[in-house]
């Protein structure tokens, strides 16, 4: 009985005792009539006089874990605190990092396999990009060429322009790899200091046979002293496939004034530039001094009029052969 009236308290329970009448004096749930909610204290009393009386005191719990709590505080659900902040957690989130990672790995893969690192033509392996390099002690400059369709005649073999372009092309890169090349067209610094620009003033090219199309063709160039005051340029162009010798060429430069148009001396201070790349060697093609003979309506074998010379080069080549 008593237990039953501590538990009252917490839990409003129908009572076991009934009215004259059979019927229950308290519904389930609600607050019955003989307990004053205003009180923690419940008394239970009989109709008649005769039945036992009971009276319980309904106390909370003094303490819960040494603290002092009431009823409803006890009931309440403590707030659960974060975990301490330790290594392990104020470390970013790996996952994250493992994604982007990833991801850039494949992006690099994929554009990996797009390039073709395979040389497509035997000059390639040598020389990858086409800009040439310095060989033999650094006296020799060396730079490989594809002969192109719009290179070729209707034979199929290069011009002679395409064969003048590759020498000149190979004596300016020649100048540029060296780090003698300064503002001006092929001059060095001090002969830019004092406005001098090279000149070719004779050139021999003995042609063994023309490249056709298709062909790669290595052509080396190296300098010489040709005199007090002049410089010698060979050429030797080959078949970088099979090495047979195509072309051999030899010229010789001189310095002009570029604004009186006047040769000049080679200054000192340009012999001291230029002086260390010079090769003691004999010219590669012999010096011949012979000249053709003038033509004319008299002494040609075939005259075809109305012809013009559509290359400046050309003319320029063809004019000196006659001088």
């Amino acid at each position: 009985m008593v237990a039953t009236s501590a538990t009252s308290a917490f839990m409003p329970i129908a009572s076991s005792a009934s009215d004259p009448t059979g019927k229950i004096s308290g519904k389930i749930g609600s607050v019955p009539a003989c307990v004053d909610p205003r009180s923690t204290s419940t008394k239970t009393k009989s109709t008649s006089s005769g039945r036992l009386q009971v009276k319980a005191s309904a106390q909370a719990p003094p303490k819960v874990n040494g603290t002092k709590v009431g009823i409803m505080d006890s009931l309440k659900t403590e707030d659960v605190s974060p975990p301490a902040r330790t290594f392990i957690n104020q470390l970013p989130d790996w996952s994250m990092l493992l994604a982007a990672i990833t991801t850039i790995f494949l992006a690099a893969e994929k554009q990996w396999m797009m390039l073709d690192w395979k040389p497509k033509r035997p000059d390639m392996i040598v020389d990858p990009f086409g800009l040439g390099q310095i060989v033999q002690d650094g006296f020799v400059f060396r730079q490989n060429f594809s002969i192109r369709s719009y290179e070729i005649g209707a034979d199929r073999t290069a011009s002679v322009e395409t064969l003048m372009n590759h020498l000149q092309e190979t004596a300016l890169n020649h100048v540029q790899k060296a780090g003698l090349l300064a503002d001006g067209f092929g001059s060095t610094r001090e002969m830019w200091k004092r406005n001098l620009i090279w000149v070719v003033t004779k050139m021999q090219v003995v042609v063994d046979r023309y490249p056709t199309w298709g062909d790669t063709v290595q052509v080396d160039t190296w300098v010489a002293a040709s005199g007090k005051n002049g410089m010698r340029r060979d050429w030797l162009v080959r078949d970088s496939n099979t090495g047979e010798i195509l072309t051999r060429a030899s010229s010789l430069w001189v310095m002009m004034n570029k604004e009186t148009r006047r040769l000049s001396k080679i200054p000192d201070a340009v012999r001291e530039e230029i002086g260390s790349y010079f090769v003691d060697s004999p010219p590669i093609v012999d010096d011949d001094s012979r000249k053709l003979p003038k033509l004319d309506d008299s002494n040609a074998d075939n005259i075809h009029t109305g012809l013009t010379v559509r290359n400046r080069l050309i003319l320029k080549i063809i004019l000196s052969l006659f001088q």
